[in-house]
């Protein structure tokens, strides 16, 4: 559980943007970032994004709701979102816990996710529910 990420402090309910600003979200993190990785699955290794998790009911989108496009593939459960302008991905509704959502650490307002050490690869690849 990372409370503090470098110099800036994990707020209990943390404002997160895509690039351009269109999009805004509150994710409510009241125990820091709790096991944040990087997914080596075909699209996460392709925007190489640290990803951290939170209940669908801990994000929340306050801001620019119509801006937001989704992308699923392959089974089509997995619901990935990002920035119809900028392009950023901001959020995805997990495959394996429909229940959570994944969402950019690098979107978190002063967050810098590379100040964050030996982040864990998540093995995508060999998703349980291929097998």
């Amino acid at each position: 559980m990372l409370k503090q990420v470098g110099e800036v402090e994990i707020q209990p309910k943390h404002r997160a943007t895509c690039h351009c600003g269109m999009v805004e979200l509150e994710i409510g993190l009241p125990d820091g970032l709790v096991d944040p990785k990087r997914c080596n699955c075909s699209i996460c290794v392709r925007k190489g994004a640290v990803m951290a998790y939170v209940p669908v009911s801990g994000l929340r989108v306050i801001k620019g709701a119509e801006h937001l496009k989704l992308y699923q593939f392959n089974t089509q459960v997995a619901k990935h979102y990002f920035c119809s302008n900028c392009g950023i991905y901001t959020h995805h509704q997990t495959r394996s816990h429909p229940d959570m959502y994944g969402f950019n650490v690098g979107c978190l307002v002063g967050v810098y996710p590379h100040d964050i050490g030996n982040v864990p690869i998540s093995d995508g690849i060999n998703h349980e529910s291929d097998l």
